[in-house]
Formats: C-alpha cells, structure tokens, sequence
C-alpha cells in the first residue's frame, strides 16, 4: 500500500513540474489576443473636445494606433508623454487615436490639460469599444493598417523604441504607390 501512495505523490509532483514548467516558459504579461489578422471592429465614438462624431469609416485608408487609457490609471500617466511624441514624430504615418476607458469626461479632460492632447481623443461611452476589441485593462494601444486590418497589440505603457518598432511595421504593410 506504501508504494501506491509513493507513486501517487510522484506522479503528483510531476504534473506539479509540468505546470511549472509550462508557465515559466511564457510571459504572464501576454493575453492571448483573437483578433490579432481580422478586421478591427468598426467604431462611432464622440470627441471628447468637439463633441464631434468620429467613426472608424471616416479614418480607412490610414494605419491608426489606438490607445485606451484612463486618468485614474498610473501606467497610462507613465506612457501619454510617449503617445504625445509618437504623435509628433509619425503623426505623418499613422493617426494616433486615444479613446478613454470607464473614466468621466471631467476627469479625462483634466488629465489632458495637464499631459497634453497632440491627437484626437474619444469617449467610450459605454465601454462598448472597448469590449469589441477585447480591452482587459489600461493602457492597451491597437496597431491597425490601412486596410483596417488589426496587426497587433502592446498591453501596459509601451515605450519608445516599442512605439517605433511598430510603426516601422504599420509602414511596411501599407500598399505600395502604383507608378
């Protein structure tokens, strides 16, 4: 009977190992992102200056970088001032879009005139945008391609030379110029 009980323990801590093992090989910073080669999920949102309606339509034909943040949230303080940049330095290449995320108008406005506002940012009302293309928290900023098509995803604040990369790569997949 002692030998079962043995090998019931080793067969445990094998499987033990093997979880282990399985999740120390991966980033527990990387969610597992379905629309990453689909179209990105179409949008109507309110700018949060002009009160103007901004939808996905009006923006086709132009790679977007859009970022989710929210001023309650520490890491999207951390990142604005490399959106701001990147909005500076490749505004030319992409439209940079923020969309704000479960925080009021007030607040988001605040935060604005403090960080700075160089690119459009829009209101998710009800957080409806957010869902349709799979938000799990602040920040998160979407790289989209002239087709409208989703090439990837940064979760947390992203850096510069991150914010580049991915520009290189927005560029790199826009459809060549017929001569």
């Amino acid at each position: 009977m002692n030998w079962r009980v043995t090998l019931s323990f080793v067969v445990l801590c094998l499987g033990l190992l093997g979880v282990l093992a399985k999740g120390f090989g991966s980033n527990p910073r990387e969610v597992p992102f379905m629309l990453k080669g689909q179209a990105a999920p179409p949008f109507t949102l309110r700018a949060l200056d002009s009160g103007m309606r901004v939808t996905s339509e009006q923006l086709k034909g132009r790679p977007m970088v859009i970022n989710f943040w929210a001023s309650w949230c520490g890491p999207c303080r951390m990142e604005h001032r490399v959106l701001e940049w990147g909005a500076r330095e490749f505004g030319a290449q992409a439209q940079f879009l923020g969309v704000v995320f479960e925080d009021t108008e007030d607040n988001a406005k605040q935060f604005l005139s403090e960080m700075g506002a160089s690119f459009p940012q829009l209101i998710d009302q009800n957080s409806g945008v957010a869902v349709a293309y799979g938000v799990a928290g602040v920040p998160e900023t979407y790289f989209i391609d002239s087709n409208g098509i989703i090439l990837g995803k940064h979760v947390g604040p992203i850096d510069p030379e991150t914010l580049a990369k991915w520009i290189q790569t927005l560029v790199a997949s826009a459809p060549t110029a017929k001569q």
